[in-house]
């Protein structure tokens, strides 16, 4: 076992924890035996099985003890269900292929574990990986390839706690009480979840156009859905690029992040810290779920969980902490099919006819006969119909289009999760992603106790050297690649194979050497963008363009995040105190650049008044006003935010790059440029006349305070939220729809989520604050359904128990000891 350092003075504690509920107050820092340390966690019920001790803390929060890994996986899976009963059980219908069965196949999956737009689509595609074998293929494939013993026994431990939570308890939440879709799960179930987790930035966002495909008319393999027309080969290149650079754009999507690491010498005691806000779904499958894992000597983190996971995949411990940006890298490449004349269900490589792999999947429906329909695979990956409804991949009678996602053979993650974890510094952050190599498409920021930081964009990308994409790109391909990474390579030649890297432990993927990396650098920071500016003083350059791109336009979100990182830098003596002061500045980058622009602009209006876009005029003049005196934030109380927000979404919207700005983008200031907005726009005016038109019509004020606006309500109560849109660059993102005749943005769908800024003190306990934004439970009834929503709508954050005597005197402590019953 690997022994973590300082456990001497808490292992009594362990000890104790495990009795009664009433005894835990009166614990005292005995010294006994190594062995009397886990004697509590190692005495499991008296009739054998698997048990935990759980000592729920403030907001719900559990800390959970056990001897050994398939135990804390027992009392992970039972936390879980006790808090996330329903949400689980609807990801386990979805792994299954059984959302027709059961809700219907023309009804929509919430997103949280592919893209599928509905049910039918969304239940070929996991019907046919569950009854291809592909999860057990990988299940029994040895380490490191596959997951480790640790992990399975934690896998089989987590499936084991939610049955046991789901045959103890009744549920009370109306979302699935009373559902006959809720059933007891196995450890491929979690494994599935895992799977799907893994493929989100592949094949899972491709499942519609894997479940559509079929060969053209005449061919004598089956099928049923309808194939696109339009030949790609007709695509204009320039049309096919940005529709690439759009689907694989991590601004569009809806998880994102922010984090940085400040080294040693740039904090008041020379020890790291870090400040990870990932912004992920706030309802479905896709929150986030604290808790903190205990093995004595073992194992001992704190922080997130993808809900469905046995492992903690964002937190911190004793020594080192770490978070998770979603990474540009290009997580796929396709392959263009030469096809035998004779059969589309055949493709050629190097002249020899290789037949395609057959899938017949068969879907129950509600209220309905079974439907089937037939996938067809190949050496590469499934063939698909597109890449999003912009990029047309039709399969013809000489032409097919096959996805490969390697991480489709990568159930590694929760690995690489459960390494780092166990890791005492970032430099044994890095050695965690070097030996297992699980992430799918994420970058890593870490801090440690002395001092060091690390950006690494170590994630698992299929193997294309800008050399190769150069030798093998078809002419979709070339049009593709050098904008979005998305390589389009000959399939019909076997010498445009990926190859592999000798450091890979999975062939035809790049080696942890090639990911861009930066060490123990002032700061080290991410916001979706490339690994480029991660250090706007070290600029990464040199990777290959499937990483991501270098030289071009960063988003405002960047922009703002590398000015504020770095100048907290350059002042210093910075503490976890600085963290949560940048966490909720709520500064607005767009407003820095445009708003005084903005309002000369509205000032010089003949009249005071704009035509809209309808053609009517608006008088704007009480705008103009706000907007110069409106404070640059998204505060709930900031005047003039929402006016700005309402605005500027209009104005980037209708007006390009090149009209909005008089300094244009310069790779040698790529921080501050584009900059200086250009006050003749024509957009300008009309973006002010429809937002003033708008806003009456809602009988919002120009002035009003953001938080009026923008808010949820949960029980009842209204909550304003603090932040904003990608669109305005905040570092605190919130995204909502607007509903005007709801009162502006009355919920948000997603944004910040668990929030954690970690320093360390010299002491035993790292100095945490945290905050789920959404709260622990999804049961409206639950105590833990708004408490923290309440946290964050005050900018208030939980101080994180992290020590056994922060833990033990918790003023809410409570203890439970689930067990199976055998």
């Amino acid at each position: 076992m690997r022994l973590l350092h300082g456990h001497s003075r808490t292992r009594p504690l362990l000890r104790r924890a495990a009795l009664t509920g009433a005894a835990l107050l009166a614990v005292t820092a005995a010294a006994p035996q190594a062995s009397a340390a886990t004697a509590a966690a190692d005495r499991g019920p008296s009739g054998g099985g698997l048990s935990a001790v759980i000592r729920y803390t403030e907001n719900g929060i559990p800390h959970i003890l056990a001897q050994d890994y398939a135990h804390l996986g027992f009392g992970t899976g039972w936390a879980q269900a006790a808090d996330q009963v329903c949400v689980l059980a609807d990801g386990f219908v979805t792994v299954a292929g059984e959302r027709s069965r059961w809700f219907g196949a023309d009804a929509a999956p919430d997103g949280s574990l592919s893209s599928a737009t509905g049910n039918l689509s969304s239940d070929l595609y996991f019907k046919g990986v569950r009854e291809a074998g592909t999860v057990e293929r990988l299940l029994a494939t040895p380490a490191p390839a596959g997951p480790s013993r640790d992990l399975r026994e934690l896998m089989r431990g987590w499936a084991a706690g939610y049955n046991a939570w789901l045959a103890q308890n009744k549920i009370t939440d109306p979302a699935c009480k009373g559902a006959a879709w809720v059933r007891p799960v196995t450890t491929l179930d979690v494994a599935s979840r895992g799977f799907a987790v893994s493929v989100l930035g592949g094949q899972g966002r491709a499942v519609d156009d894997i479940a559509a495909a079929r060969p053209p008319a005449g061919a004598a393999a089956g099928g049923g859905a309808v194939t696109r027309t339009g030949p790609a080969t007709g695509t204009d290149p320039a049309a096919a690029a940005e529709a690439a650079r759009a689907f694989f754009d991590t601004s569009r999507y809806d998880m994102g992040s922010n984090a940085v690491a400040f080294s040693g010498p740039t904090t008041a005691n020379g020890r790291g810290l870090l400040l990870g806000n990932p912004h992920y779904p706030w309802k479905g499958g896709r929150r986030f779920w604290q808790s903190q894992q205990t093995i004595p000597g073992e194992l001992n983190v704190s922080g997130g969980s993808l809900l469905g996971t046995a492992v903690v995949n964002i937190g911190f411990n004793e020594k080192v902490a770490w978070s998770h940006t979603v990474a540009t890298g290009t997580p796929v490449n396709l392959h263009q099919l030469t096809l035998d004349p004779a059969d589309p269900t055949t493709y050629l490589v190097d002249g020899a006819p290789e037949r395609m792999t057959r899938r017949t999947v068969s879907v129950q429906v509600t209220g309905g006969a079974p439907v089937t329909r037939t996938q067809w695979w190949t050496r590469y990956g499934p063939v698909i119909t597109g890449l999003g409804p912009g990029l047309p991949l039709p399969w013809t009678a000489a032409t097919a289009y096959a996805l490969n996602d390697p991480n489709a053979a990568n159930l590694r993650g929760s690995d690489t999760a459960l390494a780092m974890g166990r890791a005492r510094s970032v430099a044994g952050i890095q050695d965690a992603l070097k030996r297992t190599q699980g992430l799918p498409w994420v970058n890593t920021i870490a801090a440690d106790s002395a001092g060091g930081t690390l950006f690494t964009q170590s994630q698992v990308l299929p193997r294309i050297t800008d050399e190769l994409a150069a030798r093998c790109s078809t002419p979709l391909g070339r049009a593709t690649y050098p904008v979005s990474g998305l390589a389009v390579l000959d399939g019909a030649r076997g010498d445009c194979a990926l190859g592999s890297d000798p450091d890979a432990v999975q062939p035809g993927v790049f080696g942890p050497a090639a990911a861009p990396t930066l060490r123990d650098a002032p700061y080290a920071e991410n916001s979706n963008d490339s690994a480029w500016l991660a250090n706007a003083d070290r600029p990464l350059t040199g990777y290959e363009r499937i990483w991501g791109s270098a030289g071009a336009p960063r988003s405002l979100r960047t922009r703002g995040a590398v000015e504020d990182v770095s100048a907290m830098a350059a002042k210093g003596r910075l503490t976890v105190a600085d963290l949560q002061r940048q966490q909720f500045a709520n500064r607005v980058p767009a407003g820095d650049l445009a708003a005084a622009d903005a309002a000369r602009a509205c000032a010089a209006l003949p009249g005071g008044a704009a035509t809209a876009s309808d053609g009517r005029t608006v008088d704007v003049s009480a705008a103009c006003p706000v907007l110069a005196g409106w404070d640059r934030t998204a505060g709930t109380g900031s005047r003039g935010a929402l006016l700005f927000d309402r605005f500027w979404r209009r104005l980037t919207a209708g007006t390009a790059a090149k009209d909005l700005w008089l300094v244009p983008f310069s790779a040698a200031d790529p921080v501050h440029t584009p900059r200086t907005l250009n006050r003749a726009a024509p957009g300008i005016g009309r973006a002010l006349a429809d937002t003033v038109a708008e806003l009456t019509a809602a009988g919002i004020a120009p002035d009003a305070p953001l938080g009026e606006h923008q808010f949820v309500v949960r029980g009842g109560q209204r909550l304003p939220v603090p932040g904003g849109t990608e669109a305005l660059g905040v570092w605190n993102k919130v995204e909502a729809p607007w509903n005007a005749a709801a009162g502006g943005y009355p919920e948000v769908v997603h944004g910040s989520s668990h929030i954690q800024a970690v320093g360390w003190d010299g002491s035993r306990c790292p100095v945490a604050r945290t905050l789920l934004t959404y709260g622990q439970s999804s049961d409206p009834a639950s105590p833990h359904y708004a408490d923290q929503t309440r946290l964050f709508s005050q900018e208030r954050w939980v101080t994180s128990r992290f020590c056994e005597r922060d833990i033990l005197t918790s003023p809410q402590l409570k203890v439970v000891r689930p067990h199976e019953r055998r």
